[in-house]
Order: structure tokens, then sequence, then C-alpha cells
């Protein structure tokens, strides 16, 4: 498993925080940015971890804003991406499960390590149930 992760300048420090987090869990993963608390733009780094997910061959991706709103909607604008704003243990299940989610966003201004640290232990560890209906729903994204 691979896990490409970024985020804006008010989601920097829950990024360093989760990267920390990676690294005790021996989870690989690459930093694609932002690597300051200098103001930046979320979408630019929301489009590096989607390309990272769709073309580079990463498992899931990870985007911090301090809402989790910007960048899920900036990722979810990518072919292929299915982003979820996590913010309970249910809605990183069934991202998974029912949607076949990959990339999980957070909103620092929300959320502290052990959540999101939580979250993203359940969107990872959650199968795609797959299914007719749930198939036919995700084709339906991909062909809008």
């Amino acid at each position: 498993m691979k896990i490409a992760i970024g985020s804006d300048h008010r989601g920097y420090p829950l990024k360093e925080e989760l990267k920390k987090y990676f690294t005790d869990k021996k989870i690989e993963f690459t930093d694609l940015g932002t690597n300051s608390t200098e103001s930046v733009d979320y979408p630019d780094y929301a489009a590096k971890v989607c390309n990272a997910v769709v073309n580079e061959g990463f498992t899931f991706g990870v985007l911090i804003c301090g809402s989790g709103i910007g960048v899920s909607i900036a990722a979810n604008k990518h072919k292929g991406i299915r982003a979820v704003n996590a913010n309970t243990n249910n809605m990183a299940e069934m991202s998974r499960r029912h949607n076949n989610a990959n990339v999980i966003c957070f909103g620092s201004d929300f959320i502290d390590i052990d959540k999101a640290s939580r979250f993203f232990e359940i969107f990872i560890n959650t199968e795609f149930e797959g299914g007719e209906r749930h198939e036919r729903r995700i084709q339906k994204l991909e062909n809008n």
C-alpha cells in the first residue's frame, strides 16, 4: 500500500502529525506538499494527490485543508477519484464499503490526529462491498 498525502497551509500541521503516524505504523507514503503554513491554493495539492492515485499507482490519497470541504470538492473534479470528507467512523467506513472511495479528506479545524488516524485506519481496512447496485452507481459517476 502506498499513500499520497497533501495539504494546504491550514492542513499542514495535521499533515505533519499524520506523517509521523504513518512512519510509526510503517505505512509507505509520499508527501506532495505543502511544506509550510504559508498560504497556498488547495486545488493545486488536490491535483497532485489525485494524479498520484490515478496515474502513479498510489493506493489511496489523503488530503487536508481547514474544513476538508475544499480539498474534497477539488479532488472529486478529477476523473477516477472518489473523495470523502470523513468526519465520523461511519463516513470513513461507508465511503469505502459502498462508494469504493480512494481519497480521504480531513478538516484540520474540526478533527485532531486521534480522529484522523482512526478514520484513516477504518478507511484503508474497509473493503469495497461491490455488487450490482454499487458498481452501477460508481460507473455512472465515472461516465459523467
